[in-house]
């Protein structure tokens, strides 16, 4: 089979590179905005400069390739960004897949998409596949449209995988997650404020990544809820870092969430119920303490005994 991957820079297409690149069987075409940030760890990984909202050079690529599968990583994610510059986040997040799902319907190329919990209200969680969606940020409007416009493409073969507030490793610098974030300020002695009124289910990066191949290699079809199995708050997920690395969890100072003035909202209590994905994909994702582990193990910070202990 052959894969082709937008969004390959970013933090769950690096984990796909990654992944796929253990898979002779599998040839793989990366494609993102730019240059490839991989071509020092992957000098043979083929890459092709893509912007996914250019309808005409999405076509060509795909036609030039002739990939059998897309995965499409590519997107806005930021939700105060989107929330600031909604016009962009419609274009990236919606107009960009209506691109990538036409080409795919009429080159014959199953399209796995990936979406988000913040199509859902917060008002209860975990959810299944079949719970309404109902957003209350632009953010979250524009990912449930892109969902619709995939389900409404004549001939497409797709799936959609969604998922919840995925954390990992990024070659090249990037944004940081919960786990280091919470680590390091701990070990320079800051009080950091953690809230205490949302929940999730938190999903390794590498987690996400096996899933998405999962789905593209059994061209699944339908929406599959892919993320961690274990609900939890961020204050939660703090004190669990805390714990691993042997921290002091009194600087972890437990607020709401309107402690935090942010453009976008977002949803209170969601987390996703992932059987579908366990018994029709085989589907096994990590622990939260786990996925710590992988992460003190990959950033090699490791000074505690306990991260030799999965």
């Amino acid at each position: 089979m052959k894969i082709l991957l937008t969004g390959s820079n970013g933090l769950l297409g690096q984990k796909l590179v990654g992944l796929l690149h253990q898979h002779p069987e599998v040839a793989l075409v990366a494609t993102a905005r730019g240059t490839n940030r991989l071509a020092d760890h992957y000098p043979d990984l083929h890459f092709v400069p893509l912007d996914v909202t250019d309808a005409a050079r999405v076509w060509q690529v795909l036609a030039q390739e002739q990939p059998t599968h897309v995965i499409h990583t590519a997107a806005m994610t930021q939700v105060d960004d989107c929330e600031l510059n909604q016009a962009a986040c419609w274009t990236q997040n919606v107009t960009a897949v209506e691109h990538l799902a036409a080409a795919c319907a009429d080159l014959n190329i199953h399209l796995t998409h990936l979406s988000t919990d913040f199509i859902f209200n917060g008002k209860e969680g975990p959810l299944a596949e079949d719970a309404a969606p109902d957003p209350i940020s632009h953010y979250g409007a524009s990912k449930l449209a892109a969902e619709r416009a995939v389900q409404a493409t004549p001939g497409l073969r797709w799936a959609i995988a969604r998922t919840v507030l995925v954390y990992g490793t990024l070659h090249g610098g990037g944004r940081s997650n919960i786990v280091l974030w919470v680590r390091d300020s701990l070990r320079k002695g800051q009080k950091i404020k953690v809230v205490t009124d949302q929940c999730r289910t938190p999903t390794l990066a590498e987690d996400l990544a096996e899933g998405c191949w999962l789905l593209a290699r059994q061209s699944a079809q339908g929406i599959y809820h892919i993320s961690g199995y274990e609900l939890l708050t961020p204050f939660e997920m703090a004190e669990q870092v805390a714990d691993f690395f042997g921290l002091d969890k009194t600087l972890l100072e437990p607020v709401d969430s309107t402690t935090f003035a942010q453009p976008g909202r977002r949803p209170a209590r969601t987390g996703f119920l992932i059987e579908k994905a366990e018994q029709e994909l085989g589907y096994q994702p990590r622990s939260f303490r786990e996925g710590i582990a992988l992460l003190a193990h990959q950033t090699s910070g490791v000074d505690n005994a306990q991260s030799t202990k999965l």
